[in-house]
């Protein structure tokens, strides 16, 4: 059985996907595709927008054709300074199917907090 990474296209192997981070909100696309085709050929670059307010989350994906250049713009674009911040760039993780953790139930029930001791004046 094969598994497809989710940034893989037709099963090619050698294509990498790339995590940008703290991306000033101003920051394009454009500008963020142009820092890595310094290092080679960017197959797409995506800047994450909140799907409510259509703000910019301050992250995005770059994929790159060649994971050698992948590796090369890693190590040349982290901690270039993008509109005044410095960006963070590492090898994205691929992507699982498991729920986001977070939230979920803190436990009790709420209430009146129960017990404890009375004033009685």
């Amino acid at each position: 059985m094969n598994f497809i990474m989710p940034f893989q296209k037709n099963g090619t192997e050698n294509e990498m996907n790339i995590y940008v981070g703290n991306v000033a909100p101003q920051a394009t696309e454009g500008e963020i595709r142009a820092i890595f085709e310094e290092f080679g050929e960017v197959t797409s670059a995506k800047l994450i927008k909140d799907r409510f307010s259509n703000e910019p989350r301050g992250f995005g994906f770059v994929e790159m054709t060649s994971k050698s250049e992948g590796i090369n713009a890693i190590n040349g674009a982290n901690g270039r300074e993008l509109h005044g911040q410095n960006i963070t760039v590492n090898e994205a993780r691929p992507k699982t199917d498991a729920p986001r953790s977070g939230g979920g139930n803190r436990g009790g029930g709420g209430g009146y907090g129960g017990g404890g001791r009375r004033n009685s004046w």
